[in-house]
């Protein structure tokens, strides 16, 4: 399968403009609001400002993947999700607590630039002043993701396993990952996420730490096609 990767990353991306294409373009994320009509379910792909396809360098790199309410009777909309990421609008702060994303970017951040913020991603809430305190990296943090190009794919199936959602993300996953594996289209050399202390980010290229190390099935690339086709 592994020689097949570069060919199948080829059809995974002319698929995605496909989808951009019929979403009529990408969106930054700072400027999406609950308020745009948004399916109830669905993936969402991110790319990063200066993150380009190794021999495609006129193609951004999709830099994350992911989904919502994968567990039975979950009822997160995709929109949540979103805005978890990006954070609150009335302060441009954000929980770095409810969203992975926003918690690596922000250790990446302090890890680069030297911010000291010796409680960020510790514990799974925190009182007033703490989250006062880090209000200044969480406003770095909502910039940083704000400026994220992203684009959606309405897949609206009950939550649960089999979840095909799920199946999607964990396969785009892994096709794109290059943890273990010949790189393909790897980070550039100034990527924050190098700076990330997990691991899988590291190696994966991909600012997601689950599915990373998988294998993919091809076959997941002709549910994405028919997923895309019905969009419009």
């Amino acid at each position: 399968m592994s020689d097949h990767r570069p060919t199948h990353l080829n059809r995974f991306y002319s698929l995605l403009d496909e989808l951009e294409r019929k979403l009529g373009g990408p969106r930054l994320l700072s400027q999406c609001s609950g308020s745009e009509d948004w399916p109830e379910r669905g993936v969402y792909f991110f790319r990063e400002e200066g993150e380009n396809r190794g021999d495609h360098e006129d193609v951004q790199r999709i830099v994350r993947v992911g989904t919502h309410a994968l567990k039975t009777r979950a009822n997160t909309t995709l929109w949540k999700r979103l805005a978890g990421h990006k954070g609150l609008p009335d302060n441009g702060g954000g929980n770095h607590r409810a969203s992975i994303l926003r918690m690596f970017v922000g250790q990446a951040l302090c890890e680069r630039d030297g911010h000291d913020y010796p409680s960020w991603g510790e514990g799974t809430s925190a009182p007033l002043e703490v989250r006062q305190s880090e209000l200044p990296l969480e406003r770095l943090v909502s910039t940083r993701i704000g400026n994220m190009p992203l684009l959606w794919l309405a897949i609206d199936d009950e939550p649960g396993p089999d979840s095909l959602r799920g199946y999607i993300e964990r396969n785009a996953i892994a096709l794109l990952s290059n943890y273990g594996k010949h790189r393909i289209d790897p980070p550039s050399e100034s990527w924050l996420g190098h700076y990330c202390h997990r691991e899988r980010v590291r190696h994966s290229g991909l600012w997601n730490p689950s599915h990373v190390t998988e294998t993919y099935d091809p076959a997941f690339l002709g549910d994405l096609e028919q997923l895309i086709n019905r969009v419009g």
